[in-house]
């Protein structure tokens, strides 16, 4: 466990000796030049994602992925329906022999480009990046790689909201759909970026939904009604999954006027959290939990945005507020401990192998 404890402590002892927030107005992107401890954080999440070994439970999954574009004898058409990014990952990394750790690596470079992007937007940026850590980073980028690659092009999109352009947010999102197509669920979104000519862009966001869904999903519609409505999946812990996101959801709607906001990205937190917590009632109504858990991954980034501004809200608005700061640390701090600790799959990233360190010993 030392490792994944490490790589919560970092960012965790930068959240507490930095405890000024970076005034700002609403979420934007900072184009400025990211500092060396920046740096050194990006080259260390893509290293512990990027060259694990034998860690997440689709470990297996993904090797079975790659030995199809391995071997020309096997048949390719069983993923002919998956996404076109991922599978250009999984092709050159199949000709130049380097495997899944070539996958992974790609995989994380795109992931944690977009969650330092999106943790560099917000006040407190570093207390964001420990919120990440227990579940978005250890859980998701390191067991659903397709996911984590996705949600980390989802990051950069949502955080080009301060631009207020729809164009910019669809290209994202796109992005992020040639990854995994569950990102598509993201594009209605759009229609609330642009508070101006609000007719025009729902017509050609709905026209380019229609496109995307038979460009992504047309083809792969077999495949998901047969795993989540003929003979539905289900997911173990979906329910606190889903709960994760809808308590930070409920804090913001709450509270929505104490986070200063503009109107346009408080309208997009207020829908992003009214879809937090709808997923609940979805999880009720649909015969499929698995559904639902893997299209609520997507809704993680609101954890980093509420819980990461939370002390700005109910504290002082400029102020340290270093007992929230404390607060928000420790939760994180037990759902980074409950889930290695306990949690019925966690056996499939323990121990944490590193792959260099494990070559060396073969």
């Amino acid at each position: 466990m030392l490792p994944y404890w490490l790589l919560f402590l970092v960012p965790a002892y930068m959240a507490l000796s930095r405890l000024r927030p970076i005034p700002q107005t609403g979420l934007r992107v900072r184009r400025d030049r990211w500092p060396n401890e920046w740096r050194g954080m990006f080259f260390i999440l893509v290293l512990m994602i990027g060259l694990r070994h034998e860690v997440g439970g689709d470990w297996s999954t993904y090797l079975d992925m790659i030995a199809t574009y391995s071997d020309p004898d096997n048949n390719a058409r069983e993923y002919s329906f998956q996404d076109p990014s991922f599978i250009i990952f999984n092709w050159v990394s199949a000709q130049t022999g380097l495997g899944i750790y070539l996958v992974n690596l790609l995989s994380s470079i795109v992931f944690s480009w977009g969650l330092v992007v999106f943790c560099r937007a917000q006040p407190r940026p570093w207390l964001a990046l420990t919120v990440a850590v227990p579940y978005l980073v250890t859980v998701v980028a390191m067991g659903y790689t397709r996911q984590g690659a996705a949600i980390g092009m989802a990051m950069i999109g949502i955080s080009t909201l301060g631009q207020g352009s729809p164009l910019r947010y669809m290209f994202w999102i796109i992005f992020a759909a040639t990854l995994h197509k569950s990102a598509l669920v993201l594009v209605p979104l759009a229609v609330i970026i642009n508070t101006k000519h609000r007719v025009f862009t729902m017509l050609w966001v709905g026209l380019a939904g229609i496109i995307l869904f038979i460009i992504f999903l047309q083809d792969g519609m077999s495949f998901w009604l047969h795993g989540y409505i003929d003979h539905p999946m289900q997911s173990s812990g979906a329910l606190v999954r889903i709960v994760m996101c809808a308590v930070p959801a409920t804090l913001f709607l709450v509270f929505r006027k104490r986070f200063q906001l503009s109107s346009r990205q408080c309208v997009f937190w207020t829908w992003m959290a009214i879809g937090a917590l709808l997923m609940l009632v979805l999880l009720t109504v649909l015969p499929s939990s698995t559904v639902v858990d893997r299209v609520g991954l997507f809704w993680i980034p609101i954890q980093l945005f509420v819980l990461s501004r939370l002390p700005n809200a109910l504290g002082r608005r400029h102020g340290e507020n270093v007992l929230w700061v404390l607060g928000v640390v420790g939760y994180s701090a037990a759902v980074h401990f409950i889930w290695l600790g306990y949690a019925v799959t966690a056996f499939a990233w323990l121990p944490y192998q590193f792959y260099p360190w494990v070559w060396l010993w073969q």
